[in-house]
């Protein structure tokens, strides 16, 4: 056990530096205007704080993107090779990794953010609670900074560190934290649906990989209300942004950069569609691309040429015609005088 400690501490003292320094930035910030020891302003620095982190993880996302997506495309290959090797698990596993290989894809990449967040979320939990508990300044929290944070209250009787199961005495923190539980687990809950819906393919939605979706579906909202209900209000006000961030950047990519064959592809090439555009065929990345129809260009209006005065005269109803013309009516009034 000693020795997990260690290793414990190894890991988490870079982050308590790491997450302090984030975290004393924004509460400078929201200083300026919010009372300095308030629960508001060391709330909106934990907003602040994952918003910062998430920014971070933004091209590992991008990877958790791609390879569920080529997960799910590949879906029809890893069927036949289950017909075709059933009876044989060793060689149906080393064909399926030659398949992961041929494709670019890493079945374990979908969980990377999700592993780097854990033991950022396991020292943002230790930062608060020893603050609340002992009083213990870890990071760059100095004394006073980790007091005002382990006793800030929202709200003004609210205190930031307390539970659901250890509301301190107050309905109003068990009110509060079961509003952000359930939030967490319904953000949970609509970002797998949301995955599930629109961006499977249907050859994806059988099989053993759709089965793991949708226990993801049902299972992770579970874990995280059961959990949520022992995490502090800080905590949980971190763990609710993040899955509001995760929720809509999924929704972005899959709105913007749908995966063949999927309702959000289709939704995507209607759009299209009806702005005017030409779909063409899907980029490697799974997207269609588009380009905009526009009207040939018109022709530049010609100008008339500047001429000069006798040019202007030789055209036919020009001066000199009128000139002859009126010679010819003087010539026949002489005449018929004479």
């Amino acid at each position: 056990m000693e020795f997990l400690g260690t290793i414990g501490h190894f890991i988490l003292t870079p982050l308590y530096y790491a997450i302090s320094a984030v975290l004393l930035g924004w509460h400078w910030l929201f200083s300026l205007v919010l009372p300095e020891d308030g629960g508001m302003s060391w709330v909106l620095s934990i907003v602040g704080l994952t918003v910062v982190i998430r920014a971070a993880l933004i091209p590992l996302f991008v990877k958790q993107i791609n390879a569920s997506r080529n997960m799910q495309l590949i879906q029809p290959k890893v069927k036949e090779l289950q017909k075709k090797y059933g009876h044989d698990r060793e060689k149906l596993a080393a064909e399926t990794m030659a398949l992961y290989r041929e494709s670019g894809t890493n079945p374990f990449a979908s969980c990377l953010p999700l592993l780097v967040q854990s033991p950022i979320f396991i020292a943002l939990f230790r930062l608060l609670d020893q603050a609340a508990k002992n009083d213990k300044a870890n990071g760059f929290l100095s004394k006073e900074q980790a007091f005002s944070f382990g006793h800030a209250k929202l709200f003004g009787h609210i205190p930031i560190s307390a539970t659901f199961l250890k509301p301190e005495g107050l309905v109003s923190v068990q009110i509060l934290a079961a509003i952000l539980v359930v939030a967490m687990t319904a953000t949970t809950f609509t970002t797998q649906r949301q995955l599930m819906t629109k961006n499977m393919p249907a050859d994806a939605m059988t099989g053993q990989y759709a089965q793991q979706q949708k226990m993801l579906l049902y299972v992770l909202p579970v874990v995280f209300a059961v959990g949520g209900v022992a995490f502090p209000i800080g905590v949980l006000s971190y763990w609710t942004t993040t899955n509001l961030w995760t929720m809509g950047q999924q929704f972005y990519v899959i709105r913007r950069n749908p995966a063949p064959g999927t309702p959000a592809y289709e939704a995507k090439l209607q759009r299209d569609r009806a702005k005017g555009r030409v779909v063409e065929e899907p980029t490697a990345e799974g997207g269609p691309t588009t380009t905009e129809t526009k009207e040939p260009p018109r022709p530049p209006r010609q100008q008339p040429k500047r001429q000069s005065k006798q040019q202007r005269k030789k055209k036919p109803g020009g001066g000199k015609s009128g000139n002859a013309r009126n010679d010819d009516d003087d010539g026949t009034t002489e005449g018929k005088t004479a």
